[in-house]
């Protein structure tokens, strides 16, 4: 489990794909404190190490995380949004992240407001619905507050803070972004299709 808020920017400086894609990340955390197979979210997705150096760590990614993901998007050189696992007694600053993430989602606009960016996207229509106002969505692992919803589309709020301590202040119209809606949501929804 994750809490959506980013502790390191990553970067990606090999991919391999043998079977299975092989990431490594160069990461600012301590690697002498990973442990193999431990839980990495990866631009939300959440990853098993399985080999460390002294500046990055290796994650194997199936095909099936890769059709469901911005991965497939990855080159050598992306910056990605890194947080740990959500350790007892830590912290939830942000929102209950699993880092299992449901669709992708597209950026359609990006404006300044003030000091902060506004950004709209369109989600895919089968997750829409799960999407409301005021509620949390993690977008690339970066637990966000929804401002608005209308049909497909919604927008989120990005003050200056967070656009430097993660990806967001690279972020363009037509990126790609990993959508996981909030776990709540999608459980008074099944609730509601059976109630």
């Amino acid at each position: 489990m994750f809490t959506g808020i980013i502790s390191d920017i990553g970067t990606v400086t090999q991919l391999e794909q043998a079977g299975d894609l092989r990431a490594r990340i160069r990461t600012g955390y301590d690697t002498t404190g990973i442990d193999i197979g431990a839980s990495i979210a990866s631009d939300g997705v959440c990853l098993t190490v399985i080999a460390l150096g002294p500046d990055w760590y290796d994650v194997q990614i199936s095909a099936e995380t890769v059709s469901k993901t911005n991965v497939g998007d990855w080159t050598e050189g992306s910056r990605v949004n890194l947080e740990r696992a959500l350790k007892v007694g830590d912290e939830l600053g942000g929102h209950i992240v699993s880092g299992h993430v449901d669709g992708v989602a597209e950026v359609l606009t990006s404006t300044t407001e003030g000091d902060s960016t506004r950004i709209t996207f369109r989600a895919p229509p089968e997750l829409a619905r799960f999407i409301a106002a005021k509620g949390s969505v993690a977008l690339n692992g970066t637990s966000l507050t929804v401002n608005e919803v209308e049909g497909d589309t919604f927008g989120i709020n990005l003050i200056p803070h967070t656009q430097e301590v993660t990806t967001w202040g690279g972020t363009q119209v037509g990126d790609k972004i990993n959508l996981e809606i909030d776990t709540l949501a999608r459980y008074v929804a099944r609730l509601a299709d059976y109630g």
